[in-house]
């Protein structure tokens, strides 16, 4: 079995992809916790605690880089601003060094980055094409992990960097933490809610991830999101629909921008993201569309019925 190492493999995505790999693949994780990873998927895997117990990176067939800490957990403070920068690219460019000083290194490597690297774009639909001239930190953290990642492209590796959506999944995630209004009939759009909302379903996105690990003539950026983005207004509608509770609630931008100070121009501007070369590379969608998304992880399996 080929070796893949993957690191962020306790977060959301990883803990759904890594039951998928060890199907096919030896995996080794990095991990703050390695008992607790062992625990959790078994001794199939194996969890190192740092990249300094990686003795030779040429081991590995690929590696997946899905480390950083959750963009929209806490404020951004300055404070909180560095440890998001440090958490992604501190690893990453270790990774990148690793790899191009290798002899025989990975043929694949996966990493993360996000839609916020696009901005502010209005209702103007964007793909991986589109030309970005925004000027904020959601742009500039991503760019520079992007960056970090690309530079270990070589004619021995390929490297595929997913800017991921809002990852729609059955337990945790943004979806759980958006909720509970909608649960107690006070659910709304946030701000004027015509901001798009570029969203994925967890399933998709382990699904994307394999999808490029396994497809050789994959590389370079890709958009990681459903090609069906709605505006928050329709999201938020959608929500309630598939809960049947009322939806006339709405959270004023000013609201936001109190509680969240900078972090709330991300939530309140959004884009409509396209999966274009994700679709040119023949991944077929498992969910394409937000409704059936959303019943797939708030009502339980016989409610589709």
């Amino acid at each position: 079995m080929m070796k893949i190492l993957i690191t962020g493999g306790t977060g959301l995505i990883g803990s759904a992809l890594i039951p998928q790999l060890t199907e096919k693949y030896h995996v080794t994780l990095l991990t703050r916790q390695p008992q607790r990873a062992i625990e959790r998927f078994g001794k199939q895997v194996q969890a190192l605690k740092s990249l300094a117990e990686v003795s030779d990176i040429s081991d590995f067939y690929a590696v997946i880089n899905l480390q950083g800490e959750g963009i929209a957990d806490k404020r951004w403070t300055a404070k909180q601003k560095l440890r998001l920068e440090q958490s992604r690219w501190a690893v990453t460019r270790q990774l990148s060094e690793r790899m191009l000083a290798a002899a025989n290194p990975p043929q694949v490597f996966i990493s993360g980055s996000a839609i916020g690297y696009y901005g502010a774009q209005g209702r103007t639909p964007v793909t991986e094409a589109t030309k970005v001239q925004a000027d904020d930190f959601a742009h500039h953290l991503c760019a520079e992990w992007e960056q970090l990642a690309l530079a270990a492209d070589s004619d021995k590796t390929r490297v595929c960097v997913l800017r991921t959506g809002v990852v729609l999944a059955p337990a945790g995630g943004a979806l759980r933490k958006m909720l509970p209004p909608y649960l107690l009939g006070l659910g709304g759009p946030l701000g004027h809610g015509q901001q798009g909302f570029s969203w994925i379903h967890l399933d998709d996105m382990v699904g994307i991830i394999l999808h490029l690990l396994e497809t050789a003539d994959c590389r370079g950026i890709y958009n990681a999101t459903a090609p069906t983005p709605v505006s928050q207004q329709e999201f938020s509608a959608a929500i309630a629909k598939t809960l049947r509770k009322s939806h006339f609630m709405r959270v004023p931008g000013w609201v936001l921008k109190l509680a969240l100070g900078e972090l709330s121009g991300m939530l309140l501007t959004g884009q409509f993201v396209l999966p274009e070369r994700l679709q040119q590379a023949g991944y077929q969608f498992r969910y394409a569309t937000v409704e059936p998304a959303l019943k797939a992880c708030l009502l339980p399996p016989s409610s589709d019925d």
